[in-house]
């Protein structure tokens, strides 16, 4: 690799490291040359949150502008013409690559710009809308560099997993959103456990939840199961190299749910994180694992119900 292409992949490997710990942790099991290619997809959806999410001081439209023109240079990558940007050049690398599926880069970028104007889901179907460009298109991106022995039949189960990590990281950053002025939770579920968006502002201040909200969270963290369930089939699936690492990223995320639970469902007492000794325990159990070995569900007894919702 030349020089400006080898910085941009440690530019994408920097981003991981400092904000990404959990996965982080996770691709280091991974082959090395396959290292890079995901350092490569999680630097590209990470920068292109931080324009929307870390540019706060700027209005809207000038976030809005800053996507764009970003956008506009990585298409015009995608085409070929020469790109002046500090990891664009390793994106457009690892999709050349693996030949990745353009349109879920402009699905995900589309999810991107509802991030700026859209700041509630009505339903859940609502939210599946936005979290399929801003997650399951991410495990069919993945889906190529990790390998897989039957990719047809994993994709799914990719999706699913998409769906489940990011609905797991909607579920622990309530409070944080909501002072981002947006709210993940569904306002049909809201309804469901007569909570209002005000409710949530009051236990943000309170820095504790009610009983109505706990129960709202209880009721995410089974749905999130569910798609974590959906999920568990393709890891199986995947190459023998690659077993190891997404076990580790689904119990890691997943072992969010079970600190979540294990703090009643009270989001707003304290941010759930995996304990350090008990995230690196997860990652040297994954390695012992035999490959083919079926993944157990994460968190407290599912609720029928909410199986595949």
């Amino acid at each position: 690799m030349d020089i400006d292409l080898t910085a941009a992949y440690d530019r994408c490997r920097e981003l991981h490291r400092r904000h990404g710990r959990t996965y982080y942790l996770a691709t280091r099991l991974l082959p090395g040359w396959k290292r890079r290619h995901v350092h490569a997809l999680y630097g590209f959806t990470r920068y292109a949150d931080e324009i929307v999410d870390r540019t706060e001081d700027l209005p809207p439209a000038a976030r809005a502008a800053r996507l764009e023109e970003w956008s506009a240079r990585f298409v015009a990558g995608l085409h070929g013409e020469s790109v002046d940007d500090p990891l664009l050049p390793a994106v457009l690398h690892t999709i050349a690559v693996f030949d990745l599926d353009r349109a879920d880069f402009a699905s995900f970028l589309r999810s991107m710009a509802m991030d700026l104007t859209v700041t509630a889901y009505p339903t859940y179907d609502d939210l599946l809308d936005y979290m399929e460009g801003s997650a399951a298109v991410i495990g069919t991106m993945m889906l190529p560099i990790l390998g897989s022995s039957d990719p047809a039949a994993a994709r799914e189960p990719a999706r699913q997993l998409g769906f489940a990590f990011q609905l797991t990281n909607f579920i622990r950053d309530v409070a944080e959103d909501l002072d981002r002025g947006r709210t993940y939770l569904p306002d049909e579920d809201l309804a469901r456990f007569d909570v209002t968006r005000e409710d949530l502002l009051a236990a943000r201040a309170a820095g504790r939840a009610t009983p109505r909200i706990r129960e709202l969270i209880e009721y995410e963290v089974a749905r999130a199961q569910g798609h974590y369930l959906a999920a568990a089939p393709g890891i199986p699936l995947l190459t023998p190299a690659s077993q190891a690492c997404m076990r580790t990223a689904y119990a890691l995320y997943g072992g969010i749910l079970d600190e979540v639970a294990a703090q009643d469902y009270d989001v707003f007492a304290r941010r759930a994180v995996v304990p350090g000794r008990k995230r690196m325990a997860v990652a040297a159990r994954s390695l012992l694992t035999p490959t083919g070995t079926p993944v157990a569900v994460p968190g407290p007894a599912l609720r029928p119900a909410l199986v595949g919702a």
